[in-house]
């Protein structure tokens, strides 16, 4: 007998519930890879991604260009076209810069935003409040809060984000907090969709009424991903959770053995021989060890 409901409901989603936060491929010289993202975003979405983020963390935001960002947004939009939803990260520590790139993305095609806590300054509550408002309040596009603590500085708590989700056009998070027990409060008070930012919680926010995943591992998996989910809608509550379990290793290894997740979904993208490049600095690749180890387990968790 199954736990889960398949009659019910699933949760609103209003970027589709399976998302890859998208890796940004350079050339071996450094250069943006338009071509190379275009591929990667075409193979990311036939193999059962809903839509992709980029320009977060994961695509290195911070080492690309203002004009980058909204080519790499052009050209992906050109790619999947209404297959998926484009989401950009246009988030900084800087209001006005953030407005500018909120309003460049949506010039560029994008069919929502992601923003991140400003980070550094370590505003307070409602400096962080006002600063999501004016972006909201410039952009005529969705917005995705992307609360993520551990590299901010900054957290969005809780009563933060139920006054935010006042606003029309914010609609969704991006949880990276950590907090399971904030997060639910947020669910029971509000309609926003929760998205796990951490591969490790995918199943277990879903499970209490998120909306799926915003997901790096994503990268190099994406249907194994998904299909935890689809399991769960089934009704089929073990064998989503055993789907969880199995890609706990490779989620393990991408996410918390010391290497950012851009330098492990690029040194697996690149050792598969899929669009990836070079990482730039500060950035520095894998190395040929930690590859390895990588692929290996990459290859255990896709014969399983």
């Amino acid at each position: 007998m199954t736990t889960a409901d398949a009659s019910a409901s699933p949760p609103a989603a209003p970027f589709g519930r399976a998302l890859c936060a998208m890796i940004t491929p350079f050339t071996e010289a450094g250069a943006l890879d338009l071509d190379g993202a275009q591929r990667l975003a075409d193979r990311l979405v036939s193999e059962g991604c809903d839509g992709l983020v980029l320009s977060g963390t994961t695509g290195e935001s911070p080492t690309t260009t203002d004009a980058e960002k909204s080519e790499l947004v052009r050209a992906v939009k050109e790619a999947v076209g209404e297959r998926a939803s484009v989401v950009a990260g246009v988030g900084t520590f800087d209001t006005r810069h953030t407005v500018e790139l909120a309003q460049a993305a949506q010039k560029a095609g994008a069919d929502g935003l992601l923003v991140v806590a400003p980070y550094y300054s370590r505003p307070p509550q409602d400096a962080v409040e006002a600063h999501f408002r004016e972006v909201a309040d410039a952009a005529g596009l969705p917005l995705v809060l992307y609360d993520i603590p551990g590299r901010t500085g900054t957290r969005i708590e809780p009563e933060t984000l139920i006054r935010l989700a006042e606003h029309p056009r914010i609609v969704a998070v991006k949880d990276c907090s950590y907090d399971f027990l904030g997060a639910q409060k947020v669910l029971s008070r509000t309609e926003l969709a929760y998205y796990a930012g951490c591969d490790e919680h995918n199943l277990a926010l879903y499970a209490v009424g998120g909306a799926g995943y915003i997901s790096t591992v994503a990268n190099v998996v994406p249907a194994r991903l998904r299909a935890v989910l689809d399991a769960f809608e089934a009704g089929d509550t073990p064998v989503s959770a055993r789907l969880q379990q199995r890609a706990t290793p490779l989620i393990e290894l991408m996410m918390s053995a010391g290497l950012p997740g851009t330098v492990t979904a690029k040194a697996l993208l690149n050792a598969l021989g899929l669009p990836a490049g070079p990482v730039r600095a500060p950035l520095r690749p894998a190395g040929r060890e930690a590859t390895d180890g990588l692929l290996a387990e990459y290859e255990r968790l896709v014969a399983a």
